[in-house]
């Protein structure tokens, strides 16, 4: 690669050692500290363009001097530059290198005079150093969005203030803007929702800075994020790998874009004083639009229009389901096979009694996982003291004791016989509350088993007829045989509390 020209000043110094004092080329070289060669060049330059009076050429500007030096060099060697502010989008893409851009570069220019190699690397380095420090890195497609919160607030008319959420995409900067009520995890979590759902996809990797809301242990090594965090990266697929402690320089393309936002979207909005977040959210979105679709001062094309060629075929696509914000509690399971969550029981399988579980809350849902895998499920309900229970949760005891309602004893006496569900009903009606009666029901229908439904059925009308309605009196019927038996005489009364044995019919007079 050719040496790089001197500077102006240093050109006519030589010529004027030369010209002036008529130095020869060696003393003119020691004098100045350069090489012989460099001399003798800017001396046969400046014949060459006739310019060997000093006088003339110290009253040149610099620009005039240059010019009238090289150009005659320039048009002898003309030299096919590439378009740098291309090259410098085209290694965003996945795989791309310099040297397989200068490959494609020398076959478009194939029988011109371009560059080599190096001369190539050279320029794309020189042209890099002229952008702003932000677009520096050159970040691959689809691979990272950045995320933070702006510094000011937006004041709202009820008097409480907005924070600004920002994300932007590392290849195109393409840029999202939200206002949120503060800066918690479920904050961060909305945020980075609504971006990825504006922006139609989702990247490998999200990158925040350190907050607690966000990184439960901030590591330069290995930082873990909340649970909360980790459960929304789950649901998109992607992971979220904070920035360096201290380190602002790994997420400059969102210092950038929070100070582009300020500017662009926070000065604007001043003046304005929105009822609610809602109304902010809906002032920012024009202005959001305009940002995206603003030209880029020194690249081609908008933050839109990069992002519509790079970032957004990288991207993997959206899940079917939008996530919806979840935290988590460690609870203890009771001894009735329930948990509190926000004073409200919800059920788990009995064999989990004594354990401890991890409850995923969402706005209408509970989950309950044990060791990572789910145990329960169950809509939310904000009853206090309220039980929420599934039926496969308890014990075959309780399961049996929660099917005995006045309805079902009487349905599960129908299929004896009419007399058998009439008794039960009147044994239900003794007590004021039924449920002291369930058991005397139950064990009527267990007589069915020793003695089958046709005697039951007969002992049970027989009851009736005496009118007592007692499991005892029917089962001493059926003992004694005589469900068969003539109705009772008139003004005989059947004396068979619940607490006396009985047998047969000798207890009545």
């Amino acid at each position: 690669m050719p040496a790089p020209s001197l500077d102006t000043q240093m050109i006519k110094a030589i010529l004027e050692h030369r010209l002036v004092r008529g130095e020869s080329l060696a003393r003119c070289a020691q004098a100045l500290g350069v090489s012989k060669g460099v001399v003798s060049k800017y001396v046969t330059l400046a014949r060459a363009q006739g310019l060997e009076d000093w006088s003339l050429i110290d009253s040149m500007s610099d620009a005039e001097l240059h010019s009238r030096l090289l150009a005659g060099q320039d048009e002898r060697c003309p030299c096919v530059l590439p378009d740098f502010a291309l090259m410098h989008r085209e290694l965003s893409r996945k795989g791309m290198t310099l040297m397989l851009l200068w490959q494609e570069y020398q076959a478009e220019y194939v029988g011109q005079r371009t560059l080599q190699y190096s001369q190539f690397c050279e320029r794309y380095r020189q042209y890099v150093r002229t952008l702003k420090r932000s677009m520096r890195q050159i970040h691959v497609a689809g691979e990272k969005l950045f995320v933070d919160f702006a510094g000011p607030t937006l004041a709202l008319r009820d008097g409480s203030r907005a924070h600004l959420f920002v994300a932007a995409l590392g290849a195109s900067h393409y840029t999202y803007a939200q206002a949120t009520p503060g800066q918690k995890t479920a904050d961060w979590i909305n945020g980075m929702v609504g971006a990825l759902h504006y922006m139609g996809g989702v990247p490998a990797l999200i990158v925040p800075d350190n907050p607690r809301a966000v990184i439960a242990r901030a590591d330069r090594y290995e930082p873990r994020a909340t649970d909360s965090i980790q459960d929304f990266a789950r649901h998109y697929d992607c992971a979220v790998l904070p920035a360096r402690p201290h380190s602002p320089q790994d997420k400059a393309v969102v210092e950038s874009a929070v100070q582009v936002v300020e500017r662009w979207i926070l000065a604007r909005l001043r003046h304005v004083l929105p009822n609610d977040l809602g109304s902010a959210n809906r002032a920012i979105e024009p202005l959001l639009e305009q940002l995206n679709h603003r030209p880029f001062q020194k690249l081609p094309g908008s933050r839109a229009s990069v992002f519509a060629s790079l970032d957004a075929p990288a991207l993997r696509p959206l899940p079917s389901v939008r996530y919806e914000y979840a935290r988590y509690k460690t609870v203890r399971v009771h001894v009735d096979y329930h948990v509190e969550i926000d004073r409200h029981r919800y059920s788990v399988p009995h064999v989990l009694v004594g354990q401890r579980l991890d409850a995923r809350i969402t706005q209408h849902g509970i989950e309950l996982l044990h060791e990572g895998k789910r145990v329960a499920a169950h809509l939310r309900s904000h009853q206090a003291g309220g039980f929420t229970t599934i039926e496969e949760h308890m014990p075959a005891s309780h399961r049996a004791h929660r099917q005995w309602t006045p309805e079902r004893l009487v349905a599960w006496g129908r299929g004896v016989g009419e007399s058998t569900a009439l008794l039960i009903e009147r044994m239900l009606a003794r007590y004021r509350h039924p449920e002291h009666g369930y058991r005397s029901a139950l064990g009527l229908l267990s007589l069915a088993r020793r003695h089958g439904h046709a005697r039951l059925e007969a002992a049970c009308e027989r009851a009736l007829s005496l009118q007592i309605h007692t499991y005892r009196a029917v089962r001493d019927i059926l003992l004694s045989g005589k469900e068969k038996a003539l109705p009772a005489q008139p003004g005989r009364t059947w004396q068979s509390p619940d607490h006396e044995h009985l047998r047969g019919a000798r207890a009545y007079h």
